[in-house]
């Protein structure tokens, strides 16, 4: 069957592929490859939780594993998996978008499932297209990436895509039709991820209630009226939640694959979970950063590239520290810092960037171009985030958390965010993968 498109809005009805009945899908979902990069033992509990079951682990990559022995070997793996799974006839396909409901941490927060048009999208600074990244990619990450998703029979996304719908017209409207959809999965995710439901959209009449919805969002009138700007600004109608350096993989494999396949071919789309950034159960989280093997104290690193624009205050406790980081005056933009026990509050004092991160990554770039650091990670939490920061040659810091209302205009006006600046929710909150979609 050809798969329905609305190009105008660059949307495509998927055919999903679902686990067959009997698939233990406790076992089967597991959270996003790029969470616990730090944390091995996380990854090393999951394998004990899977064992030998079907399973999305044996489908993707954890980041963990990136770069260290033995990634080639599990790169061929997961295709040698993709192939099994579908000769056994392990999945079972259904054509619709698919509404997604999860429940963790005492929130709801739906989605819907649809493929976006790659020909629409463009993660490049400064991008006007329908679909943007809202953070800048770091386009030395994608090759391992694309090395996955070359040649791979099918693809499963934790990608997440914002649009930005206060009226609520598009999901909300669908979930509140739910005894009209076809139930597909209702489960509890491992490790702590929640509660799990899917149900399939097949009624004609409720999918185009979507896109007749989506159509209006992408009014070039309504657009420019909504956000105080020139009705000639071109229509920013998708915007990367999570999983950015994953969509522009998918768009660099289209890029490369199609002057070979043409443009009727489903590697120009990629499956992806649309939510509202006005859903009540959506929560923007900081994302903090921790240097690994600093040979530099923070105060010379920071008179150096600062000079005297930026203010250090030592604080009494971790305690102290947090409290001012999270619930202090949101104008001062202030960032903790923890090093061997010792907190501290980093205000910078530079007009160049609206965002605490935006002012401070330039400053953790230069550390690590100059050798004065061995790498750097991105995390979530506070436990994680103290517990990195007190080891031995570590040097975190603490970011505030960004207003998610902010979003769509400050994208809009300025382009893509520092990269890293926002996560929708902890690490555990995360998208699991479920639904998959035949690419090749």
């Amino acid at each position: 069957m050809k798969s329905k498109t609305f190009p105008e809005i660059a949307v495509q009805i998927p055919q999903v592929m679902i686990p067959r009945r009997g698939v233990d899908l406790s076992k089967w979902a597991v959270v996003a490859c790029d969470q616990y990069t730090s944390e091995p033992e996380y990854w090393q509990q999951v394998e004990k939780i899977v064992s030998d079951a079907p399973s999305t682990l044996r489908l993707t990559l954890p980041e963990v594993y990136l770069g260290k022995p033995g990634e080639e070997e599990r790169v061929q793996n997961i295709r040698s998996a993709m192939r099994a799974y579908m000769t056994e006839g392990l999945f079972e396909p259904r054509e619709g978008m698919v509404l997604v409901e999860r429940q963790v941490g005492g929130r709801l927060r739906r989605g819907l499932m649809m493929c976006l048009d790659l020909e629409m999208y463009n993660y490049n600074k400064g991008a006007d297209t329908l679909i943007r990244a809202t953070e800048g990619t770091i386009v030395d990450r994608l090759p391992p990436r694309m090395k996955i998703r070359e040649g791979a029979l099918l693809e499963f996304p934790h990608i997440l895509v914002l649009i930005d719908d206060p009226l609520r017209t598009v999901i909300e409207p669908i979930a509140q039709a739910k005894d009209r959809l076809t139930p597909l999965y209702d489960f509890e995710l491992m490790m702590k991820g929640g509660h799990l439901a899917g149900y399939l959209v097949e009624d004609a009449e409720l999918e185009a209630q979507v896109i007749h919805a989506l159509e209006g969002l992408a009014v070039p009138q309504t657009f420019a009226a909504k956000y105080d700007i020139n009705s000639d600004q071109p229509v920013m109608l998708f915007a990367m939640g999570d999983g950015n350096h994953s969509l522009a993989t998918a768009k660099a494999i289209w890029e490369k694959v199609k002057p070979q396949v043409g443009m009727d071919h489903p590697a120009r789309y990629a499956l992806v979970e649309v939510e509202n950034v006005h859903d009540q159960g959506l929560e923007f989280e900081p994302i903090h950063r921790v240097l690994f093997g600093v040979k530099t104290a923070l105060v010379h690193g920071l008179k150096e590239f600062f000079g005297s624009n930026y203010t250090l205050t030592v604080c009494e406790s971790a305690e102290q520290m947090l409290e001012v980081v999270e619930n202090g005056d949101p104008t001062r933009q202030t960032i903790g810092v923890a090093a061997d026990d010792h907190f501290s509050l980093l205000q910078i004092h530079d007009t160049r960037s609206n965002l605490a991160v935006g002012k401070l990554q330039p400053f953790l770039d230069d550390l690590l171009k100059k050798g004065e650091a061995q790498s750097i990670d991105y995390l979530h939490g506070t436990d994680v985030f103290l517990r990195l920061s007190s080891e031995d040659g570590n040097l975190g810091f603490f970011l505030p958390k960004m207003n998610k209302s902010d979003l769509f205009k400050t994208v809009i006006m300025d382009g893509a965010l520092p990269r890293k600046t926002f996560s929708m929710g902890e690490a555990h909150e995360k998208r699991y993968y479920m639904e998959g979609r035949v690419i090749s």
